[in-house]
């Protein structure tokens, strides 16, 4: 079999082309970016070694385990990160709150302290603290185990980064912030797409009837843990800016609004600590 047998193979079965060159590249042990070699190199022939690696791989592949847990990495606002089932593994609709996050910084005075609360791969945090060298980043999680995924791809990407183990500010309890984000378990108990991701830890995913357990506790934590002027920035479902925008205005933040992902879904809430009160 050569590997265009076998690609033609993984068509056959339903899988994408992108994700069957990635899967077979994971197969023979190569980068599952390096497309280009396996276009070079498509009459190469398939030993049986590699073949039962890609059948495995398929094989957890339908069953729902994420494309990042197979690579083992992912990459998420050009950094590539480590992640596995102590994680959720990061996705492309959060970099929308990186981006308002690092909006707000360039209005902030320097230097500003930064805290990510729920920080899973410290995916977030890192990606902060890539782009605002000299930021104070401090990226916090209730799971110890989460944490030392944030601390090894801190290290790996040589990035400072202070991590704290607690449940959301509760892990800095003296401490303040001029910014703070998070992108919180949001997910309703009982939703029905919680099956698709049985391979992600649920503690992650879900937080109460609504899903807006988590978010409730931030925006009421929040205002003790801000500077006077300082953000709180949250990811929410696709269906929840509404909701998020009447706990932030309730609790008396200024300045709230949503900014939608690329598909155009309000992804992002958030709002300003006033100065004054």
């Amino acid at each position: 079999m050569t590997l265009t047998d076998a690609l033609r193979s993984l068509a056959q079965a339903g899988i994408p082309r992108l994700e069957a060159q990635n899967l077979l590249l994971m197969a023979l042990g190569r980068d599952p970016h390096d497309r280009a070699w396996l276009l070079a190199h498509d009459t190469d022939a398939l030993d049986e070694s590699a073949n039962a690696r890609l059948q495995t791989l398929l094989q957890r592949h339908r069953d729902g385990e994420p494309m990042g847990y197979l690579r083992g990495e992912q990459e998420f606002f050009g950094l590539p990160l480590r992640v596995d089932t102590r994680v959720l593994v990061p996705r492309p609709d959060t970099e929308t709150l990186v981006q308002w996050a690092l909006d707000v910084l360039a209005t902030l005075p320097s230097p500003a302290a930064a805290i990510d609360l729920g920080t899973g791969s410290g995916a977030i945090a890192l990606a902060l603290a890539s782009q605002r060298p000299g930021l104070a980043m401090t990226a916090t999680d209730a799971s110890e185990a989460a944490l030392a995924v944030a601390r090894q791809n801190a290290e790996r990407l040589a990035l400072p980064l202070r991590l704290a183990a607690g449940r959301w500010f509760e892990a800095v309890p003296e401490q303040r912030f001029h910014l703070a984000v998070s992108n919180p378990p949001y997910i309703a108990e009982g939703d029905p797409h919680l099956p698709a991701l049985r391979h992600e830890p649920i503690s992650a995913l879900t937080a109460g009837p609504d899903g807006l357990d988590d978010i409730r506790t931030l925006v009421a934590q929040a205002p003790h843990h801000l500077h006077p002027g300082g953000w709180l920035l949250l990811e929410h479902g696709h269906d929840q800016a509404s909701a998020v925008q009447d706990l932030l205005h309730q609790a008396g933040f200024a300045d709230v609004s949503s900014r939608t992902d690329l598909a155009g879904i309000a992804r992002c809430t958030g709002g300003r600590w006033p100065a004054a009160r």
